[in-house]
């Protein structure tokens, strides 16, 4: 991620904000990884499951796990929401993966729509990124009604993946090309 971001960035709405996990941020992240219900939809190698303390995933994750991803804390009001990733970025394509996770009790609320808008606006604005995609599980409804409300497009139905598990996963591949942000956002660096 190194190739793409020369810093992490901060992205803020009105009423969301996605920015670099703190210290401070580690229940939330724990109350997340412990959640069957948020991670039954999700491959199994995703870096905040990669140690079992928390805290020490937050330390570890700005420097051995930027290598392969950005992940950000999606917060509303200050308050830890969910987690927001860029990943898979191929320079020569210009080509990045996004994904996000939530914590159930704030399922149906729209904050996965508006991150996403926010991904989607900083991406295309503030990069050079020209494609971003998605993976879904064909039975996660939420979650593509959350990208074609970001302007994705479903672009290959039940096609194997390796998430993890025993066995290959179907997922159905998303792609956007073009943005307009549907969420107005500002950028700041974690330096200012």
């Amino acid at each position: 991620m190194k190739k793409l971001f020369s810093e992490i960035p901060c992205i803020r709405s009105e009423d969301l904000e996605l920015r670099q996990l703190a210290a401070s941020d580690a229940d939330g992240l724990r109350q997340l990884t412990e959640s069957d219900e948020v991670y039954r939809t999700l491959p199994t190698f995703l870096f905040e499951k990669k140690y079992d303390d928390a805290a020490v995933t937050i330390r570890r994750m700005y420097d051995e796990g930027l290598e392969e991803s950005l992940i950000l804390g999606i917060f509303r009001a200050g308050e830890f929401c969910s987690l927001a990733e860029f990943y898979g970025y191929r320079a020569p394509l210009l080509k990045i993966s996004v994904g996000y996770r939530l914590l159930p009790r704030f399922w149906g609320q729209g904050i996965a729509t508006k991150a996403l808008g926010l991904m989607v606006g900083y991406l295309f604005q503030e990069t050079n990124v020209k494609i971003i995609t998605a993976s879904v599980l064909p039975e996660n409804h939420a979650s593509a009604a959350v990208l074609k409300k970001n302007g994705f497009q479903c672009a290959a139905r039940s096609v194997w993946e390796n998430w993890g598990h025993a066995l290959p996963t179907k997922a159905d591949k998303w792609i956007c090309t073009a943005s307009v942000p549907r969420f107005p956002y500002i950028f700041h660096s974690e330096n200012e």
